[in-house]
């Protein structure tokens, strides 16, 4: 499935949302996810549909840190929360961000695995819309 992102793309500051210790200080886990559990509500069209939450459900059990019962207690903006810091932790990643976006240099990286390859873009001028896939 993929998520429309644009907004988040085009409007947020990832480093918000996914920042270390080394860049913000000991409290960069607390203070990141405080970040996005804040600003959930403005970006909560990401998971707008029953849908869109189980496939990032699925997504998450993919990685084997949370047991079910902890993903099925997840509310809609912990949801949110933990998928803005996804998508901030893939676009620091690669560098990408909306003033200069380098995405024949983040095509090639995912190609060769250095990137997560999560994060598409479609259309351009204003048809351009970018899209993080959950899946396989």
């Amino acid at each position: 499935m993929e998520i429309d992102i644009t907004q988040f793309f085009l409007d947020a500051c990832p480093r918000d949302y996914s920042a270390s210790i080394a860049e913000i200080g000991q409290d960069a886990a607390k203070s990141t996810w405080q970040a996005a559990c804040d600003d959930a509500e403005d970006y909560a069209a990401f998971l707008d549909t029953e849908e869109k939450r189980d496939a990032f459900r699925d997504h998450l059990r993919g990685f084997g840190a949370w047991d079910d019962d902890e993903i099925a207690a997840y509310s809609q903006t912990e949801l949110t929360a933990l998928f803005m810091q996804m998508v901030s932790g893939d676009m620091r990643d690669a560098s990408l961000d909306a003033i200069d976006p380098d995405w024949d240099d983040y095509e090639r990286g995912a190609e060769r695995g250095t990137y997560s390859g999560r994060i598409c873009r479609a259309g351009s001028g204003d048809e351009f819309r970018v899209y993080y896939y959950l899946g396989d």
